[in-house]
């Protein structure tokens, strides 16, 4: 069971709004964290299982950032719209809306912990740690990566990606299927998805301007913006302590993650023996223990 917001607001962006939500009393907590989930254009829903944390007194800030969610849509808006350095003014707005910019852990999934990544290279004076949860140091690993695993998956599933990316049918029931197999392998290994999986999967679907934009029609197949993103040459310059974290059957392999484990002076890695993409949902006790020991350390 997720645990209920405490509070929920919206933050003014210039002229959209962030929708967001607190778990816990930011007036009395510890240091709180911040959470950045994936996509881009993923909505805050999957994530939802790390409000637990709030469990000892510490906030947990979850929102959507704009162009889903509860936030402001724009489908309207092209590619020169949705940029990392759009999500990055956003996040520090909304530190400032909330007042915790002073004092603040950070944890990124996904597409999160790229932007996690991108606002610590600036070494904010607030941020006491991060988290890089599931999270690749580029694209060009990333998708690698991804055909890799793609070749290991039996050959009429492989085929039927290989075939209809080529014939440009991605709509067809049978690509479709064998995306579902590769995201039920890689991505969320618990069957059926909870409803917060499912929930943030349907919000996608009802507005995937964002994901479409920057990532393309799936996990594997990145045709978007963020397809030559990297930050694998300025990880040396995160100060904060750092704790990477993946699944033993991530889409987000050793590989892809690397980088940070190589070029963050301060880092540390935990490996969720049993999960994919998503420890918070598969392996959620052992997920949040690692996370609170983490931070705990920072406050």
């Amino acid at each position: 069971m997720v645990s209920p917001a405490t509070s929920e607001g919206r933050a003014h962006f210039g002229p959209y709004e962030t929708w967001y939500r607190v778990t816990g009393d930011l007036s009395e907590s510890t240091v709180p964290l911040v959470v950045l989930h994936g996509g881009p254009g993923a909505a805050h829903n999957y994530t939802l299982a790390i409000a637990d944390l709030a469990r000892n007194g510490r906030a947990v800030i979850h929102y959507d950032q704009i162009g889903c969610g509860r936030s402001t849509h724009l489908p309207e808006r092209g590619a020169d719209f949705w940029t990392v350095e759009l999500f990055l003014e956003e996040l520090d707005n909304l530190l400032g809306h909330l007042g915790v910019r002073e004092a603040y852990h950070l944890l990124g999934q996904s597409w999160g912990g790229m932007l996690g990544a991108e606002h610590a290279v600036t070494r904010p004076s607030g941020l006491r740690s991060l988290v890089i949860s599931n999270s690749p140091a580029s694209m060009d690993l990333w998708t690698r990566e991804a055909l890799r695993l793609r070749s290991l998956m039996p050959d009429a599933l492989r085929e039927a990606l290989d075939r209809h990316e080529r014939d440009g049918t991605l709509d067809d029931p049978a690509y479709l299927a064998a995306t579902q197999a590769f995201y039920d392998r890689h991505v969320c290994r618990v069957l059926p998805n909870p409803p917060e999986v499912l929930a943030t999967m349907n919000a996608m679907n009802e507005d995937p301007t964002v994901y479409h934009t920057m990532n393309g029609p799936n996990e594997f197949f990145c045709v978007g913006t963020l397809r030559h993103w990297s930050v694998v040459e300025r990880v040396g310059q995160i100060s904060a302590p750092t704790l990477l974290l993946n699944g033993r059957y991530d889409e987000a392999t050793t590989a892809t993650m690397q980088p940070f484990f190589e070029g963050i002076d301060d880092v540390r890695w935990s490996v969720f023996a049993q999960s994919s993409h998503m420890p918070f949902v598969e392996e959620p006790a052992a997920y949040l223990d690692v996370v609170e020991a983490f931070v705990t350390e920072y406050d």
